[in-house]
């Protein structure tokens, strides 16, 4: 397929979207929506991307399936653990002073986060006045993320994250085996609020004193980076804390003088 239809497919296919469904990927990185459409191709047997936009006008379920393509909801528990070290040891210190914390998780994906952020809080004595909001587009990662089931074979890995992080029990405490599932404590999930939510087209919900958005930006293109840190500052009680992955920073952006770096190597940021 000629470089040049395949850019004009690609750009009919995400008007196709936004119109039939209201998912706006227009502003998404162009080379990496082409990436991930044409391994969709691939994976659901369409010759065209023009045949897979025929395929979810008229089939929803169709769209869902090619959704996971496009969200790529991959993650894992206390991923980068020196970014949890440093929401324990620097963060946690200030969350401390508020009697209430409202904690913003946005693109939080299949919950790897979510329980990440839970068992930190639970360990800082701060679950219980928390309530966290856990938020991402695509409502098959969201309900994945509610049930707090994940493959036991990824633990190990989680459980070295955890002790790197600063982690103060067993990681096993946190959940129980199953065959091949790991079964999230329920009592992590009581304090999480899972929502829809898009950071292209939705709005603030809430003052938050932390939000916490890793790997997701990176997606964007500047426009919607830009669209996203506004929500952020919006969204943010003064003085609150951006905590981010770590390819990614407030500092190029419209809204970078309106942040004050609190840990530049953890790509923490505080809202000035």
């Amino acid at each position: 397929m000629p470089d040049r239809n395949v850019e004009i497919e690609l750009k009919l296919l995400i008007e196709a979207i936004y119109l039939k469904y209201s998912y706006d990927f227009r502003d998404y990185s162009r080379a990496s929506l082409k990436r991930r459409v044409l391994l969709a191709l691939k994976q659901m047997d369409c010759d065209s991307i023009s045949a897979l936009q025929r395929r979810i006008l008229y089939d929803a379920q169709v769209f869902m399936d090619l959704l996971q393509y496009l969200t790529i909801p991959v993650s894992e528990m206390f991923r980068d653990p020196g970014y949890y070290r440093a929401l324990r040891e620097q963060v946690v210190p200030v969350l401390r002073t508020y009697p209430s914390l409202k904690i913003w998780i946005a693109g939080c994906s299949t919950g790897e986060e979510v329980y990440s952020m839970a068992i930190l809080l639970q360990e800082e004595g701060l679950l219980e006045r928390s309530l966290i909001y856990a938020t991402d587009i695509n409502p098959r990662s969201l309900e994945q993320a509610r049930q707090g089931i994940f493959a036991i074979d990824h633990l190990r890995q989680y459980t070295v994250n955890y002790q790197q992080a600063g982690g103060k029990r067993s990681f096993s405490d946190y959940y129980t085996a199953a065959y091949d599932s790991a079964i999230m404590d329920k009592s992590l999930k009581e304090k999480v609020t899972f929502a829809d939510h898009s950071l292209a087209t939705d709005s603030v919900f809430s003052e938050t004193q932390l939000i916490s958005c890793r790997n997701v930006l990176i997606y964007f293109n500047k426009p919607l980076q830009d669209r996203a840190f506004g929500l952020f500052h919006e969204s943010l009680c003064h003085r609150g804390f951006l905590g981010m992955g770590c390819k990614e920073t407030v500092e190029f952006s419209s809204y970078a003088g309106l942040y004050e770096a609190f840990d530049k190597q953890e790509r923490i940021f505080r809202k000035l």
